[in-house]
């Protein structure tokens, strides 16, 4: 995903956002960061099968909340939002837009998919009586378009595969094109670690990692004996990032079949995860996250797409929340270092906004000098800077 389209959500009105391997949304609060990932994770989770209501559970309000501030209703009452993005990859950039409404029934009202100049598949809400929108893609056969109806909670884009039959070169650009976008969006795990929740003891066997981190110590067991090299780099990642040598993240097996972590010293007793400060467990969550892979999350992997080529995308809201400017620098070099490889996107937000101290991310990025992070500064003039 190379673009994300606000059109109309929240605080944004025809806001386009570029996204790079690494781009991290910075401004004051109520800028709008939030709301951007927000976005995002609406659109990840209809490309995985949710219905609106499921794919907006997660904002605070839920479908109004989404609603641009001052927005007025129409003469019938009706309030929505608008957003989209751009996805890049073998069909060239495809285009991708959904309008949505909020109030009084939340419904999808409207959808266009685009590529190559072309609308492969458009809807549109033509009864308000009934709960289905109707479709028309691209099929550049004996009849040019196809016409059907389609759910009016659920993301067209995501059900082409199962309706169209891909026997004519417009059809399978259409599968194609759809394809491209749905298997972009899925590939994306929310990731807001919860020091509060990580402390505790664990079942040994939770071995896929959760968006909290609250069970971090069953999956640093597991990590531990499948990838020797990855875990070396993680013990030197979260040796530099916390207080005191680390030489060794382990287990430690309890009873009732429990476990919980370790910190491993060059001398004296082991420091168990719980004697961690917030920080330090953030910090290390998130360099986890940041050197694994989906098979070690807690997502539904896209099975069409071999392992080793699939690209994750994480998003992470208050990417230096609680973290001391060193622990933001180590954990900025190891995002870099592992987007860099190309397996791993990471779009997140961080403190600092115009006139601000620069104790933040983006005040440490930019002292660096080196190339890789894309910045949109949401204050008061919003633009996007490349470090």
């Amino acid at each position: 995903m190379t673009e994300l389209r606000l059109s109309a959500f929240r605080t944004h009105r025809n806001t386009v956002f570029p996204l790079g391997p690494l781009t991290l949304f910075r401004g004051p609060s109520g800028s709008g960061k939030s709301s951007a990932l927000q976005a995002y994770e609406a659109l990840a989770r209809l490309a995985g099968g949710d219905t609106l209501e499921e794919a907006l559970a997660s904002v605070a309000g839920g479908a109004p909340a989404c609603v641009p501030h001052r927005a007025r209703p129409d003469a019938q009452g009706r309030r929505g939002f608008r957003i989209g993005c751009t996805v890049d990859g073998p069909a060239g950039p495809v285009l991708l837009d959904i309008a949505v409404q909020a109030e009084p029934e939340l419904r999808m009202v409207g959808e266009r998919l685009t590529g190559g100049g072309r609308t492969l598949l458009s809807t549109a809400l033509r009864d308000p009586g009934l709960r289905r929108v109707e479709a028309a893609w691209h099929t550049a056969g004996a009849v040019p378009v196809t016409r059907a109806p389609l759910p009016d909670d659920r993301l067209g884009t995501a059900l082409l595969p199962l309706r169209v039959a891909g026997k004519t070169a417009g059809q399978r650009l259409v599968l194609d094109a759809a394809e491209q976008v749905v298997v972009a969006l899925r590939s994306v795990f929310v990731c807001d670690p919860r020091p509060e929740l990580m402390r505790a003891p664990v079942a040994a066997r939770d071995g896929l990692l959760r968006g909290a981190c609250d069970n971090v110590a069953a999956v640093l067991a597991r990590t531990r004996h499948e990838c020797a090299t990855r875990h070396e780099a993680l013990v030197a990642a979260v040796g530099a990032g916390c207080r005191g040598p680390v030489e060794e993240l382990a287990p430690q097996v309890l009873e009732g079949g429990l476990v919980r972590a370790v910190l491993g010293r060059a001398a004296g007793a082991a420091t168990p995860l719980e004697r961690l400060g917030d920080g330090e467990l953030r910090y290390l969550a998130l360099c986890l996250v940041l050197m694994t892979g989906p098979g070690v999350l807690d997502m539904d992997p896209v099975a069409e797409v071999l392992p080793a080529r699939q690209a994750l995308t994480v998003l992470a809201d208050g990417l230096d929340r609680c973290l001391d400017p060193v622990q933001a620098r180590e954990l900025l070099t190891v995002a870099r270092q592992m987007c860099e490889r190309g397996h791993v996107r990471l779009v997140g937000t961080v403190r600092g906004g115009a006139g601000e101290p620069e104790g933040d991310v983006w005040g440490e990025a930019r002292g660096t000098g080196e190339p890789g992070v894309s910045v949109v500064d949401l204050g008061r003039e919003r633009k996007v800077e490349r470090v």
